[in-house]
């Protein structure tokens, strides 16, 4: 779509990544208009070859793609998500997650490329979002009025409120001087695509060691039937670096060690691909006529498959927030509008920015009787139900205070 002249945007979102198109995805669905500004060119995005990571959209996140219409661009419907095991290496015993009566899977695996592509499409069938790709912002100026974002082109745009959802580095939370909690793991996560002897049975494993997690994904399997996976490794840098040097069939025989060999003989199928593993929270999401969202806002360890959902989560909330606001009459970059934001969404992504570090370094613990206390608390965590079923509910992203598009309700 393309924008009428003298026509300004409910907001302007800088960043048209996975968070950022589904926000804007999430106002169109309730009658809100977005400006989308992205210096990339998304024809380049397209393919395995810039990306060949999935990711593990949980349950809630699924509810909210449908309900704003994103499924409907879907190419490939994706792989559930039956049941997720946890293990302390390769020793008997682990903790497992099932769908609870309803029967929804704990989520789905999609090919970034495909989600991408979902969004991309939705975006551009909104009527309400107007895209501005290839586009670099030379600076932003927020005042009591308004946000006007100054293109490089000389062109400008002006909205009640602009939405930083750039990525870690974002340039809206460092122009705002939002200060950041933030160390490395001094871990790097090797990802890849493996093509296994045996099906998966729609499990997802994650098998804990001193070095890192190993965790596998199921994904569909190919036309032919080849049964595929996705893993990422998250291991000791200098570890890393000697896997990295490996040829395939050589990286794949120490996958298949990692894996304690249940699926079979294994090979690669796409290439790795590698990235450092570090961990960042803004101590305030908001500003002045701005809210930041997804790995602007918050960067976790991927240990729980939480990272993308995250930024889902703030689309939702943010989105909620600012149609009850446009509801009552409110400037959408009112502080008390922003307020209420922060507020909701401070807590749970705190939360969850602590556990995932948490079980980062609790399984970082090396030694014999470190990984007997873990297989001990694994297996009473197992028994009591209670406890369980709340595990269940966050991996399924259900718990907290749900936004409605999560709950799979209109707003």
């Amino acid at each position: 779509m393309t924008q009428e002249a003298g026509v300004n945007p409910d907001v302007i979102i800088l960043g048209g990544g996975l968070v950022g198109l589904s926000l804007a995805a999430a106002l169109d669905s309730a009658g809100l208009s977005s400006t989308v500004i992205d210096p990339a060119d998304p024809a380049e995005r397209k393919d395995v070859a810039f990306d060949g990571r999935t990711t593990a959209v949980s349950s809630s996140s699924m509810r909210m793609l449908r309900t704003t219409g994103v499924l409907d661009h879907l190419a490939a419907p994706g792989c559930p998500i039956h049941a997720i095991r946890v293990a302390d290496g390769l020793a008997p015993g682990s903790l497992t997650f099932e769908p609870g009566e309803d029967g929804e899977p704990l989520g789905v695996m999609h090919e970034n490329r495909h989600l991408r592509a979902a969004l991309l499409a939705r975006a551009a069938a909104g009527s309400r979002i107007t895209l501005r790709w290839t586009s670099p912002v030379a600076k932003v100026v927020r005042d009591d009025f308004s946000a006007t974002v100054h293109l490089a082109s000389g062109e400008q745009l002006s909205a009640p409120l602009v939405i930083g959802a750039e990525g870690r580095r974002s340039p809206s939370r460092e122009a705002a001087g939002i200060r950041m909690a933030r160390w490395q793991y001094r871990h790097t996560a090797i990802v890849s695509t493996l093509a296994h002897e045996r099906p998966h049975d729609h499990i997802a494993y994650e098998i804990f060691y001193p070095a890192g997690p190993f965790a596998l994904l199921p994904m569909t399997d190919l036309e032919d039937g080849t049964h595929r996976s996705a893993i990422v490794w998250s291991i000791e840098n200098a570890k890393a670096e000697g896997l990295l040097k490996l040829d395939d069939a050589a990286f794949a025989a120490e996958a298949q060690a990692a894996m304690g060999g249940f699926l079979g003989q294994i090979r690669l199928l796409t290439p790795r691909s590698s990235y450092p593993l570090g961990f960042h929270h803004a101590v305030r999401i908001t500003d002045r006529r701005l809210a930041l969202v997804g790995d602007a806002a918050h960067a976790v360890h991927p240990i729980a498959g939480q990272g993308v959902n995250l930024g889902f989560r703030d689309a939702a909330a943010l989105a909620e927030v600012l149609v009850d606001g446009a509801r009552l009459g409110l400037d959408l970059g009112d502080a008390q509008v922003l307020a209420r934001y922060q507020r909701w969404r401070a807590l749970d992504a705190f939360s969850v920015a602590l556990a995932t570090d948490g079980l980062t370094r609790l399984y970082g613990v090396p030694g014999k009787t470190a990984s007997a206390v873990r297989r001990f608390g694994m297996g009473l965590v197992d028994r009591l139900g209670p406890l369980k079923a709340k595990l269940n509910a966050a991996a399924r992203g259900n718990s907290g205070d749900l936004p409605r598009l999560l709950a799979g309700d209109a707003l």
